[in-house]
């Protein structure tokens, strides 16, 4: 069963800075999740398409203003699309976000409240445009009900169907039993969306798709409401490791996040708090007393200092001699 992913730091990372990220970080923040092949890219403001007027989102761009910048990137193999409230559903949003090219609007409700938000999906089937669904505050009702809510859904014409950990207050157990009861009942792909509230979701991650999820939702540098979630190059990072999502250059994204994104998010006050470097030391069994050694022969060879690392241990993890990483590090000049 493969994996895939979906990257939501452009709506709920947005949470990090107000309500929504200036033009210029969305324009980077596309560039990278783009060229690196995420395949699966959610935008706008936190409070998805129609926040801004019905809901006086206006710490944010227009939506008009983030539409405009995704246009340049809409042919890059990425699935773009919005949230849409359920509460905030108006059909101009609808046509909006499909005049300007979107693949998909996700809307969101809380768990039970599904009669509330079938108006939003037939219409954003009559626009032609993928209908995908985030049980919000999934918590609320048990697995059994969650699932019967499912096929409520998909009978609405569904595309997708996301279980939202909003608080991040299940444990891997319960992750496990959402997602099979739900894997169960529905026949579209399923999601998970964990937050880190109690510093579980990888682990819940990693739960529900052992349980059948085959979409995982993330955030850059783990942005998002709260605590955040989990971070997209942690998830990818794990992923691999599992033989997953291959299709994603995770040594070009932790480069992006190293070189663009993250000093950028510093004048946010942001703190990554996982760096790339440490990350990669966690997927490739570094010891973090080598790290010196591989600095100074990443910048001698002009090489990618994360690849190196992994190269590397692969052949040694215990002592990797001076020796061993210059010759890695000829390989992959």
């Amino acid at each position: 069963m493969s994996v895939i992913l979906m990257d939501c730091t452009l709506r709920d990372g947005a949470n990090v800075v107000g309500k929504g990220f200036s033009a210029e970080l969305t324009d980077m923040m596309l560039d990278g999740l783009t060229a690196c092949g995420v395949p699966i890219i959610e935008l706008g403001n936190a409070g998805g398409i129609g926040a801004y007027e019905v809901a006086r989102f206006t710490d944010a761009e227009t939506d008009q203003t983030y539409l405009e910048i995704a246009k340049k990137y809409l042919n890059r193999g990425s699935q773009l699309g919005m949230f849409l409230n359920a509460k905030r559903y108006r059909e101009k949003s609808v046509a909006l976000a499909k005049e300007n090219g979107l693949s998909f609007l996700r809307v969101g409700a809380d768990a039970g409240d599904a009669d509330a938000a079938l108006q939003s999906i037939q219409g954003i089937r009559n626009y032609g445009m993928k209908a995908f669904y985030s049980l919000m505050k999934a918590y609320l009702l048990t697995p059994g009900e969650l699932a019967e809510e499912g096929k409520k859904l998909e009978a609405a014409g569904l595309d997708e169907i996301t279980i939202m950990d909003s608080a991040g207050t299940m444990l891997p157990s319960q992750a496990a039993a959402y997602t099979r009861e739900l894997v169960k009942a529905v026949s579209i792909p399923v999601a998970f969306h964990g937050h880190n509230n109690l510093g579980l979701s990888a682990a819940n991650a990693i739960a529900a798709y052992e349980n059948g999820a085959t979409i995982l939702d993330c955030g850059l540098m783990g942005m998002a409401r709260s605590a955040g979630n989990l971070a997209t190059e942690q998830c990818v990072a794990i992923m691999q490791r599992l033989g997953q999502m291959r299709e994603i250059d995770l040594y070009g994204m932790m480069d992006f996040i190293d070189r663009r994104l993250q000093p950028a998010m510093e004048a946010h006050h942001y703190h990554n708090p996982v760096s790339p470097l440490d990350l990669t030391l966690g997927l490739s069994g570094c010891h973090s007393s080598f790290v010196k050694k591989f600095q100074a022969a990443a910048a001698e060879k002009q090489v990618n200092l994360y690849r190196l690392i992994t190269e590397v241990s692969l052949i040694d993890q215990k002592a990797p001699s001076d020796a061993v990483i210059a010759r890695v590090a000829n390989s992959l000049q």
